[in-house]
């Protein structure tokens, strides 16, 4: 019997096997995978069909397909633009993990956009280039901004001459703004940072105080995955107002889910002065004068012996680890840096950690991180007569001894303290001991930082998601300025100077992002849907004062409360409020529309009544792959095309709709401030157009990437005078148009032979800006009359004499007005003075010398590597503009410049066959900070900005411990062209828009040579 049911179960077993087993071979399945190339990137929006069917699906942006009713047997066809097409028979598994292998070189990459959103390349209607960590680590500054010059179309870099760790000044596409900042926006993993430039508003020449550093440079360019620059208000619609003038939006790292890597590295360079004022050695000063215009001597100063060697010096140890679920990244880093100046430091400390979990069924995933930064700075000095060595030091008679006030300072029996020594005067300029200065005017800078940042995302299905972020970036400084006893009478007491200045920045961002990614037939639906809350908040109090009951004892109960005694409180507190779209349509991978809108509320709105109390702007772009939609040659591997529009909005300055208060500290009162509040500002608009094309030639090694953009802004905010009766001095009008229409270009070779590489990359930027309109012919909102504004002055380049930078219709944003030219007789010749045989300089009309604003910035980058050898070196130049040196004048005034020596050792300068002594000649042109257009120079330049060379030590010669990286570096190393007395890529403050490209007793630019060694684990 039991046999018998054995054999029963055995048949029925075998009777279902013959029954099913063709209904097993046709059984549908869903599968899915990833496809991506060999590096591990995803292939966005890669084709997967089923062949022979009509079953297909596109790679999200991580590379993810579905594919649903697939049958065991059947074949993918896996295609992506710029790959091989491969064939993959589907098998009983369901997961495929698919590599395409590249035929054509990077032609379509994903990168970072607006709010952290990554995108195909191929699908964006304006122009991002992407700029990799080795790019900002290869040769080093404190400053991680100044490794990007020359090697990115349409932006402008312009170092401080305040030495290391000072601010940078970067413009993308031209200056734009009358009134407000036209620095780029930092964003940090899709964040907007509060880059504060406090410290940077120096004012102008003289009379301006030292710069100090910038939140941008606070960041471990180690810690940087990568950098987008998103040159135009196209690129950063998405970031509203903040946007108008381009974004560096910054990637960071995140730990690692395959493999624990640990990286240590450190960076040495050592700085000297590159470009100086070329003095004389040959004459020396008369008996009781400051002025070098005596007699040969046999002296020999020379004030570059006041430098010191700077150096820099950066060491980074970072860990990178996790698995699948959780991902950990934590570095710490060190900045040293000495600038050339003596007493100049500048100290960094960075610590960093991010973790990023998935869980539940990775339906969650949360990226947390911290940044703690501690910095500190001291004696920065760039440009001015007050508290910079460099008038003394530049001007010292050249028959003395500079020997002599080396010792600074000489114990004075009277006050029984030591005193400074400086036997010269301060001659009109405020002139001290240049040791002095650095030793006994100390100001000094201490900040703390931290950002804690946190995001959340909900992965509602495999096509949509929520994400919620919020960041927090809190600072504190303490700043204090200790001058001692000695120190000349307008800047201390008997006694000495205090000053403490206490200062905290808050910044709250919160945003919420609903994220949809899917895919329909031929077409591909990426929306964003969000909102944002930004919330800063500035707290300052300050108290300065002469020394009172102890002799340089600097506390602020020794100051005195009668003389010369200040307290400043001051505070702001903004907010911003957004509601943003972004919708992106792709047809079949080559045609896409891109349309974006956000609403912002701004609180310096809130009190307009004219209706502008928010603002929307939109855009749209439109991108086509056309070597897809029409046969090229051969030669001719890819060709996009790209058109977008966007109008961006800018909030004015806060408080300037409502009267104000303000305090004085000479008068101990509160007055409101002279400007009308004018109730019925608007916000500005910049109106942007972009065109461009992306080819790529010869299977990808050759590339070419051109944009032509033309931005309007408009709603320009300007001061309109009022009669003294009204009790008030103007009022804020809105008007005008400032253009910019530019072409940038980007040409690039990369191609290999034989283990010999060979990578080169060509950018050129051209930009032409207009002062399209100013506020003429507006009415006045509170006179009612008509205004009449046919230029507009911002700036003078000096004292009396000296050019002005002047606005009109038609002009530029950097055009500089001279009203300084020889007096003439009636034939036209230069008139002498009968008794003196002078020329004399007469007041005309202010007549145009040019613009300060470069026509052209180009760069060019080659790097060569040979098994394991790699070097590099980059080219940059400027073209067209004008700069203007005050620093040469006096110079030339003091008879200490070579220019000076050689005029006397021609017998002088002749004019009408009249020989002019040199003393007087330039004792004419030089007066002040030198007359008209006598001290302004062309300010094209080519430099090598950058060579290095390193080698990758085989791991072999190590027992595949690690892999190590030596480098021997240099930045700024020569001028291979320049007419100008300074370098003319350095500026004295990084917020000023107008006093670019003049030259006050500024720092000299720096070359820095050093090494390198990088250990990876």
């Amino acid at each position: 019997m039991k046999n018998h049911f054995c054999k029963v179960k055995v048949s029925l077993l075998f009777f279902l096997c013959v029954v099913l087993h063709p209904l097993a071979s046709y059984a549908q399945s869903v599968i899915s995978g990833v496809v991506a190339d060999e590096s591990g990137s995803p292939l966005v929006s890669a084709n997967v069909v089923v062949k022979g069917t009509s079953l297909s699906a596109m790679a999200d942006l991580d590379g993810k397909f579905s594919l649903n009713g697939v049958t065991p047997g059947q074949t993918l066809v896996v295609s992506y633009l710029g790959f091989e097409t491969k064939e993959v028979v589907v098998g009983t598994e369901t997961v495929y993990n698919i590599v395409l292998d590249e035929i054509t070189s990077s032609l379509d990459e994903v990168v970072v956009t607006a709010l952290g959103i990554k995108r195909a390349e191929k699908a964006l209607s304006y122009n991002v280039q992407k700029v990799s960590n080795e790019e900002l680590t290869t040769v080093r500054s404190a400053n991680f901004m100044n490794a990007l010059s020359g090697k990115v179309a349409g932006i402008s870099i312009n170092n401080s001459a305040a030495g290391p760790g000072a601010a940078v000044k970067v413009v993308m596409r031209g200056t734009k703004s009358l009134s407000k900042s036209n620095n780029a926006l930092y964003v940090v993993d899709g964040i907007p940072m509060y880059n504060s430039n406090y410290g940077n508003n120096t004012g102008d020449g003289h009379y301006s105080i030292q710069p100090g550093t910038e939140g941008a440079a606070d960041i471990n360019p180690d810690d940087i995955e990568s950098i987008s620059l998103l040159t135009g208000p196209s690129a950063a619609a998405l970031y509203g107002y903040e946007g108008a003038n381009g974004v560096v939006l910054i990637t960071t790292k995140k730990g690692r889910a395959d493999r624990t890597q640990l990286t240590v590295s450190n960076s040495t360079t050592f700085a000297t002065p590159l470009v100086m004022p070329e003095f004389q050695q040959r004459y020396g000063n008369a008996p009781g004068e400051v002025t070098s215009w005596g007699d040969k001597t046999a002296s020999r100063y020379d004030p570059a012996g006041f430098f010191n060697t700077g150096s820099n010096v950066t060491n980074s140890v970072s860990l990178s680890t996790g698995n699948d679920k959780s991902q950990s990244y934590l570095s710490v880093a060190t900045t040293g840096a000495k600038g050339i100046l003596p007493n100049n430091r500048y100290d960094r400390y960075n610590f960093a950690f991010r973790n990023t979990t998935s869980f539940l069924d990775d339906k969650f995933v949360l990226d947390a991180g911290i940044n703690y930064i501690v910095q500190k700075d001291r004696n920065m000095v760039s440009q001015g007569q007050y508290f910079n060595p460099l008038p003394a030091l530049y001007l010292f008679p050249r028959g003395e001894d500079f020997g002599e006030v080396q010792l600074f300072e000489r114990y004075d029996e009277l006050s029984g303290v030591n005193s400074q020594f400086w036997t010269y005067g301060d001659q009109g300029l405020s002139i001290q001991n240049p040791y002095w200065v650095m030793h006994r005017m100390n100001r000094e800078s201490n900040r703390t930082r931290y950002k804690l940042a946190a995001s959340l995302q909900y992965n509602i299905t495999d096509w949509m998601n929520v994400l919620g972020r919020v960041n927090v970036d809190n600072t504190t400084f303490r700043n204090t300025e200790k001058r001692y006893a000695g120190t000349l009478a307008v800047f201390a007491g008997p006694k000495g100077f205090h000053q403490l200045h206490n200062r905290e920045e808050k910044q709250t961002y919160a945003d919420l992002l609903l994220n949809i990614n899917r895919y329909v037939n031929d077409f591909s639906i990426n929306t964003n849907i969000g909102a944002s809350i930004k919330d800063m908040r500035m707290y300052s109090h300050a108290v300065s004062g002469n020394l009172d009951k102890i002799t340089n004892y600097f506390t602020t109960e020794n100051i005195s409360r009668t003389a010369n005694f200040k307290i400043d409180d001051d505070g702001l507190m903004q907010q911003s409020q957004s509601v943003f779209a972004n919708a992106e349509i792709g047809y079949r991978s080559l045609l896409y529309l891109t349309l974006t809108g956000r609403n912002d509320w701004d609180s310096a709105l809130a009190f307009s009544q004219s209706g502008g109390k928010s603002f929307f702007y939109p855009s749209v772009g439109l991108s086509g792959i056309v070597s897809e939609m029409v046969d090229l040659p051969q030669w001719f591997s890819y060709l996009k095309a790209r058109l977008s529009f966007t109008s961006v909005g800018t909030a004015y300055d806060p408080y300037i709709t409502r009267e104000i208060y303000e305090y004085s500290s000479q008068t101990n009162q509160y007055n409101t401030l002279p400007l009308y509040p004018n109730h019925h500002l608007k916000p500005e608009l910049t109106h942007s157009y972009e065109a461009g094309l992306n080819m790529r030639f010869f299977r990808g090694a050759l590339r070419l990437d051109a944009t032509y953009y033309r931005s309007n802004t408009l709603h320009q905010t300007f001061i309109a005078s009022l009669p003294a009766t009204s009790g008030y001095t103007g009022v804020y009008v809105q008007a005008g148009d400032v253009q910019n229409a530019g072409i940038e270009l980007t040409l690039g070779y990369d191609n290999e032979w034989n283990g010999f590489g060979w990578s080169s990359n060509l950018t050129y930027s051209y930009n032409e800006n207009t002062v399209k309109k100013l506020a003429d012919g507006i009415t006045n909102p509170v006179t009612g009359e008509i205004i009449s504004m046919p230029y507009l002055d911002k700036a003078t380049l000096g004292s009396t004499g000296s050019p002005i930078v002047r606005l009109t219709e038609g002009g530029t944003m950097g055009d500089i007005y001279a009203n300084r030219e020889w007096k003439r007789d009636d034939n036209g010749y230069i008139y002498l003075d009968p008794k003196t045989y002078l020329p004399t300089l007469t007041d005309t009309e202010y007549k145009k010398l040019g613009s300060l604003l470069p026509k052209v910035q180009a760069g060019w980058k080659n790097t060569f590597t040979y098994k394991g050898i790699t070097l590099g070196a980059l080219i940059s130049g400027r073209f067209g503009g004008l700069v203007v040196s005050n620093t040469q004048a006096f110079l030339d005034r003091y008879g200490v410049s070579a220019q000076s020596a050689a005029l006397r050792e021609a017998g002088g300068i002749t004019i009408n066959d009249r020989t002019v002594p040199a003393k007087d000649y330039f004792n004419i042109i030089s007066a002040g900070t030198g007359q008209g257009a006598h001290y302004v120079y062309d300010a094209t330049n080519i430099r090598l900005a950058e060579v290095s060379i390193s080698y990758a030590i085989p791991k072999q010669w190590v027992n595949n411990i690690a892999g190590i990286t030596l480098g021997l570096t240099g930045n700024n190393l020569a001028m291979i062209y320049c007419k100008a007395p300074f370098d003319p890529e350095l500026v004295a403050s990084a917020s000023n828009t107008f006093y670019t490209g003049v030259d006050y007793f500024m720092q000299p630019s720096l070359r820095n040579i050093g090494f390198s060694i990088n250990v990876q684990f």
